[in-house]
């Protein structure tokens, strides 16, 4: 295997991540009040680092804003984040707000490949008129984007799977990524995941004990994430876990759904949806 390609870690300004980190240490109501130490405090070039040391190719910069006339800034942060950063995968953002769909149109411009949606954050209805044109933009582009949208580790006024039901029912070519299989409402978003070809899930802290422990995986659906084994992709949330990177890993591998199936989740699925190269070119 070339490596792995994780498409769910966070890089974002610094002030914002250490908000974000004083957040989690806060118990704050988003987290379930549940104690969330963060493993890796490093900063930002010694986290790309480790990503590199942990055999991670490819990359995220999942950023995301919770109140208007965020997301713009932030995507211009994160284009320079990619420009210094070969092996991140453009990351981009938006907010239901005049003038998303124009940052939005602006990003894919500009080479953004992937984009970051967090319902529960963000506090917002993804089914939003307001936000119909973006998501129609991203289904027209072809262009990826992770949406948190399930209830884990605490529900939000429009997590669930409702709400992107709705989404996908007018934007059905939508590339959508669900955050965390849907945690905890896997059974759900495999439904959606089996009812449009282009719905992929990606693996973003299931099956750790940290996990199970909070919401665990129904047993009973294992044959049907297996089923789905080219459209599943590998998410760590690396920073903001609390535990060691590569639990993530051998709890998939714990699954024991085979070597195929393995590999496919932890690199050829992603690199075929980012068109990545078969080998790997290490980075500048």
């Amino acid at each position: 295997m070339p490596g792995l390609v994780d498409v769910h870690t966070h890089f974002m300004p610094e002030r914002v991540l250490r908000k974000v980190w004083a957040y989690f240490d806060g118990l704050g109501p988003l987290t379930g009040g549940i104690e969330w130490p963060i493993t890796y405090r490093e900063k930002e070039a010694e986290r790309a680092a480790l990503l590199r040391a942990f055999g991670v190719r490819a990359f995220t910069a999942m950023l995301y804003p919770h109140k208007p006339g965020m997301a713009r800034w932030l995507n211009g942060w994160a284009a320079g984040f990619a420009r210094r950063t070969p092996d991140c995968l453009h990351t981009s953002t938006f907010f239901p707000e005049p003038g998303a769909a124009a940052y939005v149109r602006e990003a894919l411009e500009h080479g953004t490949r992937v984009f970051k949606a967090h319902v529960q954050v963000g506090g917002y209805d993804p089914a939003d008129e307001a936000l119909d044109a973006c998501w129609g933009l991203l289904a027209e582009a072809g262009t990826p984007v992770v949406v948190h949208c399930g209830s884990g580790p605490a529900p939000g006024r429009h997590t669930g799977p409702g709400p992107m039901a709705r989404v996908l029912a007018r934007h059905p070519r939508l590339r959508l990524i669900v955050a965390h299989l849907g945690m905890p409402e896997y059974e759900d978003f495999l439904d959606l995941a089996e009812r449009y070809a282009e719905v992929r899930l990606d693996t973003t802290m299931a099956f750790t004990g940290f996990s199970e422990r909070m919401a665990p995986f129904p047993r009973r659906a294992l044959p049907r994430l297996a089923a789905l084994g080219d459209r599943v992709l590998l998410g760590t949330d690396f920073p903001n876990i609390p535990y060691p990177y590569a639990h993530q890993l051998d709890a998939l591998a714990e699954l024991a759904l085979g070597d195929d199936w393995l590999r496919a989740v932890c690199h050829d699925n992603a690199a075929r949806l980012f068109g990545l190269p078969d080998t790997p070119e290490p980075p500048a």
